[in-house]
């Protein structure tokens, strides 16, 4: 049985998010509900709607959140479409939104689910499991080029080629469909790291789930639809785990942070932009070392807050 997912920076969270008495915090990467759990423990009359796009993290999250069910509700969809789901839930105004990006524990300690290279299971990776295209898919129908580049940029693997050409000789066996199969294959032609320490199929692993899953283009339409529904002085809260996903955030707070955009040449402004964000951050919070002492996962977790203006 899995163990339950710890959530990181607690402390840093609450006293980003700066919250009244009242108000409506959407989690929109709810997970197990541990910073939901947080969030309504901490305050009084705010109330939380939780989207994930794990059914089984809601199911999970249900139970752990009960005592709290008059304040909270959950949504089994993609916070990309938070619009849309706040449009069906009849809230309007948003004061804070929380966003964590990375994989619970049980998600990837649970072997059926296919995320760990560390235990067998089919080659899965699908955070929804409705949707049609797996892991197992993508080694299939993405061509050499694609596939290479998909481990390179998404994994950050720089033995991506290799890794291509070890995987296409154990498709001329038969398809690779199981999880420790496919870390096998990237181990005979990948060692480990002395300075790093991490399995050498991680970066795989990575890239393969991010694309499986869309996630670097979610985290996009989400941070351009945030902006959108957060009231005057509401803040967006973002916990990412590596650096693809730190990097879209950060771009798009300073994007949003500035006003005019035009060519220093043009003298009358003719783009229209408006700041819309101010940057409460300027480098990303980082948990202290007795937290990642105690939460191995929580190393590479970085958050960054802004606050929504109208000007």
């Amino acid at each position: 049985m899995s163990k339950q997912h710890e959530s990181v920076l607690e402390r840093e969270v609450i006293q980003s998010l700066n919250l009244g008495k009242e108000g409506l915090v959407v989690d929109g990467t709810l997970g197990d509900g541990g910073h939901a759990e947080l969030i309504l423990k901490n305050t009084i009359g705010v109330r939380e709607l939780g989207v994930d796009r794990d059914i089984k993290a809601i199911e999970r999250a249900e139970k752990r959140l009960a005592s709290f069910r008059d304040r909270i509700t959950l949504v089994h969809g993609n916070f990309s479409d938070i619009k849309a789901i706040l449009k069906e839930a009849n809230e309007v105004n948003v004061d804070g939104l929380f966003l964590d990006l990375g994989v619970s524990s049980p998600q990837l300690d649970s072997p059926e689910r296919g995320f760990s290279f560390m235990r067998n299971g089919p080659l899965d990776m699908r955070m929804d499991s409705s949707q049609k295209i797996t892991a197992a898919d993508l080694l299939i129908e993405l061509s050499d080029e694609k596939l290479v580049s998909v481990i390179k940029e998404y994994g950050e693997e720089r033995f991506s080629k290799r890794i291509v050409r070890a995987i296409r000789k154990e498709q001329r066996q038969g398809a690779i469909k199981t999880t420790l199969q496919l870390s096998n294959i990237i181990l005979k032609v990948v060692h480990a790291s002395k300075k790093t320490k991490i399995h050498p199929a991680t970066r795989t692993f990575q890239a393969l789930r991010i694309a499986v899953n869309d996630e670097l283009e979610h985290i996009k339409k989400t941070l351009k639809n945030s902006v959108d529904i957060l009231q005057e002085s509401a803040r967006i809260i973002v916990i990412s785990f590596h650096s693809l996903e730190d990097r879209i955030v950060k771009n798009f707070f300073k994007s949003e942070e500035k006003g005019c955009i035009c060519p220093p040449k043009i003298p009358i402004c003719s783009c229209g932009h408006k700041q819309r964000l101010k940057i409460v951050t300027r480098k990303p919070i980082t948990p202290s070392v007795e937290e990642m002492q105690n939460n191995s996962r929580a190393s590479s977790a970085k958050l960054r807050v802004a606050e929504r203006v109208y000007v």
